[in-house]
């Protein structure tokens, strides 16, 4: 009977912290969506104890509704909402490609802070009190048994309802560690943007690589 009771009590505590898990992402998610738009500065670090890699680099990214633009690795890549466009200043080149939901396979700009509404189950796990901030950390795992990334650790500043870290780790235990060092949002955005200059690459010597 002890044992049954038990039993009963782990599943009890184990659908509260679901619930509990559910509850904050959906407190998240409408933080970040009341926002105008969003420009987080970050750093981002890659690392494998196994195949002794450790690398790390820092960027930023500025969200409109879907539309962004990443620097990172001294490369732009930009949406507007149809077309992605790669910029790469060492080669001269712009790639310019349509956008296709199912060919991305893992979490894109557009979906950085939101990519937890679906296709995860959830459930809470540790705070770390980070710099005076309390950082609640959820244990995301992928519905889909075969996918690349097997586990997620979501860490959220429990005051203010903002993501401050996301670690994945892939199959091979690569860890990709996101870290945000600044939260900025409803800022006067310039009207262009997120609207490519074509003309403007093309006259400063850019190969500008059209794909179907």
């Amino acid at each position: 009977m002890k044992t049954v009771i038990s039993i009963l009590i782990i599943l009890a505590t184990s659908t509260s912290y679901g619930q509990q898990a559910t509850t904050l992402l959906s407190e998240v998610s409408a933080k970040v969506r009341s926002y105008d738009n969003i420009q987080i500065k970050f750093k981002y670090t890659l690392t494998n104890q196994k195949e002794g890699v450790n690398q790390q680099t820092f960027g930023d990214l500025t969200l409109l509704d879907d539309n962004y633009v990443l620097n990172m690795l001294d490369i732009t890549r930009m949406f507007d909402g149809t077309s992605i466009y790669t910029i790469v200043p060492e080669d001269q080149e712009v790639t310019i490609s349509l956008y296709n939901p199912e060919d991305e396979k893992d979490i894109t700009p557009s979906q950085m802070l939101t990519f937890y509404e679906k296709g995860y189950d959830s459930k809470m796990g540790i705070v770390e009190n980070i710099k005076g901030r309390k950082i609640q950390f959820v244990k995301l795992t992928p519905i889909d048994s075969n996918a690349e990334i097997k586990k997620i650790h979501l860490g959220i500043d429990k005051q203010t309802k903002h993501i401050y870290k996301l670690i994945q780790i892939d199959s091979k235990g690569t860890k990709y560690t996101l870290t945000v060092q600044s939260f900025k949002t409803n800022l006067p955005l310039s009207k262009s943007l997120f609207t490519f200059d074509k003309q403007k690459y093309t006259t400063d010597g850019y190969y500008i690589n059209q794909l179907d």
